[in-house]
């Protein structure tokens, strides 16, 4: 039964890494606008950032989780 619990687990904190590192933005956006000379707002600027910071939190949590996960089951399975 815990098994079964900790492979679900597993299951969804895999896709939620998955979508969470499919979600952000490359980090050559910020070279670009260096090159082409294009300038961000204080509030767009700002704003991305929230974004960015909630899915670099949320792919860090969802990893540990993931691993823990693995851990749990190997010793579960032995």
């Amino acid at each position: 039964m815990m098994v079964k619990v900790l492979m679900a687990v597993l299951v969804i904190s895999a896709l939620v890494v998955m979508v969470s590192i499919a979600l952000q933005p490359s980090k050559t956006n910020g070279l670009n606008s260096l090159m082409t000379g294009t300038s961000e707002t204080f509030f767009s600027k700002n704003k991305t950032k929230t974004r960015e910071s909630f899915l670099a939190r949320l792919t860090i949590i969802s990893s540990i989780v993931f691993a823990l996960s693995v851990i749990f089951i190997n010793i579960q399975i032995r």
